[in-house]
């Protein structure tokens, strides 16, 4: 989660990897099995409200001073797997993207030049001895990259409503997950198809970055694609019948079999379905 752009725009999705235990090296490793044990992980909420806590100082802090220690944890097949928030260098990384998405105006406004250029000085001196370092967790505000879609299919959509399960006011959850084999399988299939029937493109190159941030990771590892606060700015309706990953789906193989009506009507459906998303942020 970018920590101020959850802030200015707190409607979030995301996409996160959850490796075994077996991919982080000790003393890592350790610390994340007694992690897991514990079985106390926080939540997301919980990083944005900490999050909120440093924004809201004078002046602001914008990335943490020191990395977070925690993690989300699922249990695959027996096996525990964690994606750790890496809150400070996520941090780090939206600030950089911060310019092109906000006025000048209200950016010096939210983080000042100055605490801008600390945060700037202070990565490039922490990227000079973590050369190699990756987050778990890709963020994108006021919608879900269509790119991301093409990770997942229709039968991984996971759906509960407002209100359902234990717990007052519970939120609803939209979210996809699936193993790493195939999310890399599907988007080399997506690639070749899109290579094949389109020139290079927004679609293409942002399909070649996610799998080469995918290829970074355990292949025994759980990709997840994750609705995060965008649940609370949509209808229950729009939610309910949302079947992006399936037109994703429905368009590449209608390229692939060579009908292109078929593809442009998936496309649209998908266009159509993200505009209104968008309108909502100017709404706002």
């Amino acid at each position: 989660m970018p920590a101020v752009s959850s802030v200015l725009v707190p409607y979030a999705s995301y996409l996160r990897v959850y490796e075994p235990l077996a991919a982080f090296p000790e003393p890592e490793r350790g610390h994340w099995a007694r992690y897991a044990r514990r079985g106390t992980a926080p939540t997301a909420q919980d990083e944005l409200r900490r999050s909120l806590v440093g924004l809201l100082a004078t002046p602001p802090v914008a990335v943490p001073v020191q990395e977070s220690a925690d993690a989300f944890v699922v249990e695959v097949d027996g096996v525990v797997c964690v994606c750790p928030w890496r809150t400070r260098l996520r941090g780090w990384l939206a600030l950089e993207e911060l310019p092109g998405t906000l006025p000048p105006a209200v950016l010096d406004a939210a983080v000042p030049p100055v605490v801008r250029g600390q945060a700037e000085a202070d990565y490039e001196r922490w990227r000079e001895r973590n050369p190699d370092a990756r987050p778990w967790i890709r963020t994108s505000v006021w919608q879900v990259p269509v790119r991301w879609f093409a990770l997942f299919s229709d039968e991984e959509r996971e759906y509960v409503a407002a209100g359902s399960g234990p717990g007052p006011g519970k939120a609803p959850v939209l979210r996809y997950r699936t193993p790493m084999v195939q999310a890399r399988r599907r988007v080399a299939r997506a690639l070749k198809t899109l290579r094949e029937s389109l020139d290079e493109g927004p679609l293409t190159e942002g399909l070649v970055d996610v799998g080469r941030w995918l290829e970074e990771f355990h292949p025994r590892s759980l990709v997840e694609l994750d609705y995060g606060g965008l649940v609370h700015a949509l209808p229950e309706e729009f939610l309910a019948e949302d079947r992006s990953a399936a037109d994703v789906a429905a368009g590449i193989a209608a390229l692939r079999a060579g009908d292109g009506a078929a593809a442009g009507e998936a496309y649209e459906r998908l266009t159509e379905r993200w505009r209104a998303v968008r309108n909502r942020q100017h709404a706002n």
